[in-house]
């Protein structure tokens, strides 16, 4: 049987095995220490950079001209709601609705048989006063020639001469009774009282007619050529208004069209329950194509006042010690200003002091931002 022999690795063998494998434990160790420190470097740099809040800066407007757009109401230079001044039933119409029409002329005819009748009684009571008087005069006449003669008294004389003044009073009172039934009768012919739009009718043939303001309303006349817009403005803006100003409008029907005004009546009297001021525009409408009634948007323009900055409304914070902004300031520390606010647009607000053209104002401020923090500003929202 054959005798297997092995050979004993010698101890300095053995030595420098052991070193080397220490060696690679050691390599390993240091490796896995290096990378946790660098992952732990890393991690403490971004809790780092998430703890400083980022923020966008709001863009600042400067010396601008601003306009402030208001709801108005266009209505007919002159308009005219006609009634009838006698009664009787309508004989016939001759202008309906959308027809231009001349001052004086005719809309419509009313037959009133009564006030026929009226009139040819105050005819009749003006012959027989005519007729009554030119007796009297003839009486008078004769008595007053009697009188040389001394076969009649003074006192008959005087009674005569009297009663044909009398007469002659009936006549004028006769006189004026039928002028006043000829210009009543005069009224059955309705007329346009000015050149305009007959805007409506409400009347037909042979409907009865009622004299006076109680009755039914029978027309409406407007004068298109020219309008008056009413806006009711804010006490901000209304301060600032005065007559001869410019402004346009535009119509919701014609988006990108604007028309010119001028501004003619101020009421400098505000609502008390709404703080707003009527003002009165005028505009012309030659054609008649904006109708009586219509809606607008009025814009009345401002001239840019000197050292105002324009912000957005989202960018003021509004506590109970009054209005402030928080603005980027050395070393990217937040700082917070107080500001005094001018005219409010909505989306924008003007502020006249606390404000200089080179600040930074943060837009949207957190509400947990508080004076001194630290902050880093988005490049998309720099201003």
């Amino acid at each position: 049987m054959t005798e297997l022999h092995v050979k004993t690795p010698s101890p300095r063998f053995l030595a420098r095995t052991a070193m080397a494998a220490a060696l690679v434990a050691v390599v390993i160790a240091g490796g896995g220490f290096l990378s946790r420190a660098h992952t732990a470097r890393q991690n403490a740099q971004w809790s780092q950079a998430q703890a400083v809040p980022t923020v966008s800066l709001a863009t600042l407007q400067t010396e601008q001209d601003s306009a402030v757009e208001l709801p108005g109401t266009a209505q007919p230079f002159q308009k005219a709601q006609i009634f009838a001044r006698v009664s009787g039933y309508l004989h016939g119409w001759q202008a309906d609705i959308g027809s231009r029409v001349q001052a004086g002329q005719t809309l419509a005819v009313i037959d009133a048989p009564d006030l026929d009748q009226q009139l040819v009684q105050a005819r009749g009571d003006l012959e027989m006063a005519k007729a009554n008087a030119a007796l009297a005069d003839l009486t008078a006449k004769r008595w007053t020639a009697l009188e040389k003669s001394g076969a009649v008294s003074q006192q008959v004389i005087d009674e005569k001469a009297g009663d044909s003044a009398a007469k002659r009073a009936a006549v004028h009172a006769a006189q004026g009774r039928l002028r006043s039934i000829e210009a009543l009768a005069a009224y059955k012919r309705i007329a346009s009282p000015f050149a305009g739009t007959v805007t409506a009718r409400k009347t037909d043939i042979g409907a009865l007619i009622n004299a006076g303001s109680n009755g039914q309303e029978l027309f409406e006349v407007s004068d298109l050529s020219r309008l008056r817009i009413y806006v009711q403005v804010p006490q901000t803006l209304a301060s600032g208004l005065k007559v001869g100003d410019q402004a346009d409008f535009s119509l919701p029907e014609s988006p990108g069209k604007s028309h010119p005004a001028t501004i003619t009546a101020v009421s400098h009297a505000l609502d008390a329950a709404s703080r707003t001021m009527l003002i009165q525009l005028q505009a012309p409408n030659a054609d008649g194509a904006i109708g009586a009634g219509a809606y607008c948007q009025v814009r009345f323009h401002r001239p840019a006042q000197s050292g105002t900055l324009r912000i957005p409304a989202t960018a003021l914070i509004t506590t109970n010690g009054g209005s402030r902004v928080a603005v980027v300031g050395a070393g990217n520390k937040v700082a917070f200003r107080s500001v005094m606010l001018g005219h409010d647009y909505g989306t924008a607000v003007d502020v006249t002091s606390g404000l200089s053209r080179g600040d930074q104002v943060i837009d949207n401020p957190p509400e947990t931002l508080r004076s001194g923090d630290p902050v880093q500003i988005s490049h998309a929202g720099a201003a």
